[in-house]
């Protein structure tokens, strides 16, 4: 769990040149997601009033695909793929059931592709980030490992907000999340191994997200965000990574203040410290050099390359199970697109992951991908003065640098800068996860107008389970290898992070692009209900877990369970109008 981390000050770096290059290019004409205005014809705009796109099913088929394309609500600002147009337009009616299962397929790929880009590249570059600016353990845990943990449910959240329409699938996920985290991840690591909980972090978290909750709560009710209220989400949670360093060092400041005034001829205990110091003096050998070859060959510059392309590990393929390599075999294709556009630094390693004519080619491809998935390529294909594309500069100067770094540099030893490729690498992998929750979102939106549900039961349920499982399964590993604490501990430090960044964050970006406060339309009773529900599950983890003394029983876990169970049958419920609030 340590290499995944993620720092906030990086964010709001990448946020600060992404406003910068508007700033440049907005002026010029260039159109951003946000900016964009689609080119409806003159009828469609002065006749035809504006219709939600959900009634796109009720009309003939012959009448949806002119709906959809002269109906500004079915206008997709963002993204590389018009879905709605795919379903109604060039698909006939008959084979609608295909359209929306190739879509189901789809949407669980981009989950994959989310997955295996978070961990096998995003985190560990932060990793190397976080070892290469010397942080300690305390600010990178609730920073780096936090933003590691939850950076598909961020960028969700990032893109969701950027359109009033789709904003209550942030919401949904964000609290469709939190309710599962609290809930079902919770309760299934306390029936799985019962354990005695940390007194003081359960109560300082979950204390920190009902705050947060209730922040959230009176925003919905007050239907709009402005900037100093997003601002306020931000400051809180910088209030909260504070209040968590100062917990730790009054702990540890108690510590050493016990063991100053220990009885003497009483054997003094070793700190944290210490004892990893002399864990790794007396584990210094390393056991992998039995392992490699008497007589070292040297590797040609081809074989480099290619071992560094490959994503096959052939001695682990034969070890695995069948349904490991069936997995492996879709991953394949993204693993490949990965480790050719995104470098990984390993300080963990002698080379560092050093390999000298990838990471040439990286200098090319990365700033390449850079500008082709910002914005959806917006920025990309903007010409320079009417003669040259950004896309085009781009690659001169990437072949430019990447020549000089070949001839300057071995295949046997990393240069004294290859620390920064890292930061190359957390761009890159950042970007990717944007345009993949780009994708995901725009499809559970066509989901969403096809079978007429509302953004926020399809963000509490298809946006959240996807972007939980990976924590879901790593949380019950951790409970099921011995260390449930740890594992608890996650749930509700890493879901603060979610809320607060993601609606903080997510309004911040939408204020500063469109210069307005940003306009909610919670989709009725169901989002009280899911607000509700959260509440109700801190509340209750709040005052059961004191009772039990925070010794956390198999009961405690199975109430959780049938809460969530309790939940997820109400919200479907009020979704499908079989619970509603009477008419006056």
């Amino acid at each position: 769990m340590a290499g995944r981390w993620l720092h906030l000050d990086w964010v709001q770096s990448l946020l600060c040149v992404l406003l910068m290059v508007e700033t440049v290019y907005g002026a010029r004409g260039l159109s951003t997601g946000a900016h964009l205005t689609p080119q409806f014809p003159a009828v469609g705009v002065n006749k035809t009033p504006v219709k939600d796109c959900r009634d796109v099913c009720s009309l003939n088929a012959s009448d949806r695909c002119d709906f959809i394309r002269t109906n500004p609500d079915c206008y997709s600002g963002e993204g590389y793929l018009d879905y709605l147009e795919g379903i109604f337009c060039h698909f006939p009616p008959a084979l609608l059931p295909l359209a929306v299962t190739l879509y189901v397929f789809w949407l669980f790929y981009l989950f994959l592709i989310l997955g295996v880009t978070a961990a096998k590249f995003f985190c560990p570059n932060l990793s190397a980030i976080s070892t290469t600016l010397k942080l300690s353990h305390n600010v990178a845990g609730v920073t780096f490992l936090a933003f590691g943990n939850g950076a598909p449910d961020i960028f969700s959240a990032l893109v969701a907000f950027s359109d009033p329409r789709t904003a209550g699938l942030a919401i949904g996920a964000l609290f469709g999340a939190g309710v599962l985290v609290t809930t079902v991840v919770a309760g299934g690591i306390a029936a799985l191994h019962p354990f005695t909980a940390a007194s003081r972090p359960f109560l300082r978290d979950i204390i920190f997200y009902m705050v947060a909750v209730f922040l959230t709560f009176t925003m919905l009710f007050r239907g709009r965000v402005t900037l100093p209220w997003a601002l306020g989400y931000l400051g809180l949670y910088v209030f909260y990574v504070l209040t968590v360093i100062l917990c730790t060092w009054i702990y540890r400041w108690q510590r050493r203040r016990s063991l100053t005034f220990s009885m003497p001829g009483t054997p003094e205990i070793l700190s944290d410290s210490e004892e990893d110091q002399v864990s790794s003096n007396t584990n210094s050998y390393d056991y992998g050099d039995e392992y490699r070859p008497l007589l070292s060959s040297q590797e040609t510059t081809a074989q480099i390359l290619a071992r560094g392309l490959n994503p096959l590990d052939h001695r682990r393929w034969r070890s695995k199970s069948v349904y490991w390599r069936v997995l492996k075999v879709f991953k394949l294709p993204v693993e490949f697109l990965l480790l050719l556009t995104v470098p990984v630094v390993d300080p963990d390693r002698d080379d560092r992951n050093w390999k000298r004519p990838l990471n040439c080619l990286h200098l090319v491809i990365s700033p390449l991908v850079l500008v082709l998935t910002l914005q959806s390529g917006a920025y990309g294909v903007y010409e320079i003065g009417g003669l040259l594309p950004i896309w085009a500069v781009v690659v001169i100067v990437g072949t430019a640098l990447a020549s000089v770094t070949f001839f300057a540099t071995s295949n046997s030893r990393p240069p004294k800068f290859h620390w920064l490729f890292a930061f190359l690498g957390f761009l890159t992998s950042a970007l990717w996860i944007n345009a993949a929750a780009t994708e995901v979102v725009n499809i559970l939106r066509s989901l969403g107008v096809v079978f007429r549900l509302s953004n926020t039961v399809l963000g509490l349920t298809l946006l959240a389970w996807g972007n939980s499982i990976g924590d879901v399964f790593s949380d019950f590993t951790l409970a099921r290898q011995g260390y449930p604490r740890m594992a608890f501990s996650a749930c509700f430090g890493g879901i603060i992070f979610n809320i607060l960044v993601g609606v903080g964050l997510g309004c911040l970006l939408q204020i500063t692009r469109s210069h307005m406060e940003v306009k909610l339309e919670p989709d009725g009773l169901l989002v009280w209900v899911l607000a509700s529900a959260l509440g109700l599950s801190l509340v209750f983890s709040l005052v059961s877990v004191p009772v039990q003394c925070f010794q956390l029983s198999k009961v405690y876990g199975f109430c959780l369970l049938l809460f969530y169970l309790n939940f997820l049958v109400v919200a479907l419920l009020t979704e499908f109008g079989v619970i509603h609030l009477k008419s006056m």
